[in-house]
């Protein structure tokens, strides 16, 4: 069985299946009967659901609409402190000072959530994090911000550097409190993606997510995430309240295995929130099955090589690649791996060159990085003039092509 897939350029190349094949489940439309599933609706006007293990989208509704983030914010907030931590920048004894900012702006009398931390007092590293996961104080996130960078401004532009290493491609933080700004915006898929990324790059770290109280200064608050008192698997993430952008949260849940990221803004209230978020991930576990097509390592997709000992590389993926199959439906599924080549040798293996994404309709269901499964060393000097012949043969016949189709 093959498959096609393509190149940056264009150029087709034969793909081999294993197991359970693409070609298997996409050749064909699934033929239960039932409601579609994105027929499932939600009072939320900005909302996503994905599998996190895949990549997959379940279920989204004005995904890429941006909004305010309000506290959710503060998850790059804490993605920055976590990444100092991972350098060795900051460590468990480290301290910040509740400067009179962070505790004027961010204390009792800021008005919004606070860890109420007192005036010039100094919170080590451990208690200002569960002040800002736990809490969602505002005071505990401008020590932070000023702590880490000097000003919360200076620190806006580590969040706005790390957004793009992330790849947040539409997203701009201006503060770590989420507090109203002009072009402070985000968008349902970037807080699933950056969601993700705490979950996977800092697993230890975000246990903090899942704590259910926190105590300091002599009070004890709860954590402001409903979904956690309910019996659904979730183990995070934020909660955010704007009047400009209504209720919003970044979550999470795990069952039997396979994570779930939410994210939904613009609620009128608390517990359309609560109501919505926990329907969205209960139809999330219930509507859709996992079909395996390939393991980890397996040989997705090959890539034309130049200048190689080898023609070809292998393409895998470092995860399993699973598609979620929604239940009752029969759309169509058409899965593509495309890479801008011929990858020049040496190629050096486990290089992300490529992606592998699969679709319904317009929606990706799928997006997943291939790497290169092995090493290709440079060619002898005979293979790299055969290659140098064959791609300037190449180029020609497109730069042929091209004046021929911009005649006509």
């Amino acid at each position: 069985m093959r498959v096609t897939a393509t190149t940056g350029a264009g150029r087709a190349l034969a793909r081999r299946a294993a197991g359970l094949g693409l070609a298997a489940i996409l050749g064909a439309a699934v033929a239960v009967t039932g409601a579609r599933a994105q027929a499932f609706q939600t009072l939320a006007p900005h909302a996503i659901l994905i599998d996190a293990d895949t990549g997959a989208v379940l279920f989204e509704k004005g995904a890429d609409e941006p909004f305010s983030p309000a506290s959710m914010a503060k998850l790059m907030t804490v993605e920055v402190l976590f990444d100092e931590m991972r350098k060795g920048k900051l460590g468990p004894d480290t301290e910040f000072t509740i400067s009179e900012n962070a505790w004027r702006r961010g204390g009792a009398g800021g008005g919004g959530s606070s860890m109420f931390a007192q005036l010039n007092s100094k919170v080590k590293l451990p208690d200002l994090l569960r002040g800002i996961v736990v809490q969602s104080g505002n005071d505990a996130s401008i020590a932070a911000a000023e702590g880490v960078a000097g000003t919360e401004d200076n620190f806006a532009q580590i969040m706005n550097r790390h957004a793009k290493e992330i790849g947040l491609e539409r997203s701009t933080f201006r503060n770590a409190t989420g507090y109203s700004a002009p072009d402070q915006k985000v968008t349902a898929r970037d807080m699933s993606k950056l969601a993700i990324h705490l979950i996977e790059t800092y697993p230890e770290q975000y246990k903090l997510f899942a704590e259910r109280e926190f105590t300091w200064n002599k009070i004890r608050q709860q954590n402001r995430n409903p979904l956690l008192a309910l019996d659904i698997g979730a183990d995070g993430l934020k909660t955010g309240y704007l009047e400009e952008s209504g209720y919003g949260l970044t979550g999470s849940a795990v069952q039997n295995g396979q994570r779930l990221v939410l994210v939904v803004s613009g609620l009128k209230t608390a517990r359309d929130r609560a109501a919505e978020s926990r329907k969205l991930i209960e139809w999330g576990f219930r509507a859709f099955e996992a079909r395996q097509v390939f393991n980890a390592g397996e040989t997705v997709a090959e890539a034309e090589t130049y200048g190689g000992e080898k023609g070809r590389v292998p393409l895998v993926t470092k995860k399993p690649v699973r598609l979620m199959l929604p239940r009752g439906n029969s759309d169509r599924l058409v899965a593509r791996a495309t890479y801008q080549g011929p990858l020049t040798a040496p190629v050096e293996e486990g290089r992300e060159v490529g992606r592998l994404k699969v679709t319904r309709g317009e929606q990706v269901v799928l997006d997943m990085p291939l790497y290169t499964g092995e090493a290709v060393p440079a060619g002898t000097m005979t293979q790299r003039a055969l290659d140098a012949a064959l791609e300037v043969g190449t180029g020609w016949f497109r730069q042929a092509l091209s004046r021929i189709t911009s005649k006509s």
